[in-house]
């Protein structure tokens, strides 16, 4: 009896981590994970589904045109995780405050031109701000609460990850 071959694996990164990648890995097979970006295109082949992709990918693999991206162990994806959450965080800080500033200019409500926003002075300034309808009211409250939320969380995520970008104790590749 022949010993069986050798299998090698590919297939494009994505949003599901690079566990398929590990336990193939794991199985003792070849695995290679491919950024869809440097896969190989002809022009104008705009047709995406899966089973054209797994033929292409094969091809491809086989002609050794595929560049493997670096996997990163589960430290360094955790560190991923962190970086994208924060990034996240400040983003809904950033569209909470744009929704703030929308509701205020339809309400005809403008903090001084010469002044900065976001600050404790801005705070004050907004929380003294009368409205004429209980609804603006209980709307801007609501507004302030998940700003005051968004905040916190992006301030949060900065405390408890700052430690590690001072001191530098992130694993190497």
């Amino acid at each position: 009896m022949r010993p069986a071959p050798a299998l090698t694996f590919c297939y494009e990164a994505g949003p599901t981590g690079y566990g398929l990648y590990r336990l193939i890995k794991s199985l003792g097979h070849e695995c290679i994970v491919v950024a869809p970006s440097l896969i190989p295109k002809r022009p104008g082949d705009r047709v995406k589904t899966n089973r054209r992709d797994a033929l292409s990918l094969v091809k491809l693999l086989r002609a050794g045109e595929l560049t493997a991206v670096w996997v990163p162990d589960r430290h360094h994806e955790a560190i991923r995780d962190l970086t994208r959450a924060r990034g996240t965080a400040a983003l809904d800080l950033r569209r909470k405050r744009q929704q703030m500033s929308a509701f205020l200019l339809r309400q005809g409500l403008h903090y001084s031109e010469n002044r900065h926003t976001w600050t404790k002075a801005h705070m004050s300034w907004l929380a003294s701000q009368k409205l004429a309808h209980a609804e603006q009211r209980l709307v801007f409250e609501e507004m302030m609460l998940a700003m005051r939320r968004r905040k916190s969380a992006s301030s949060g995520w900065s405390r408890r990850s700052a430690p590690r970008y001072r001191t530098g104790r992130w694993p190497r590749r």
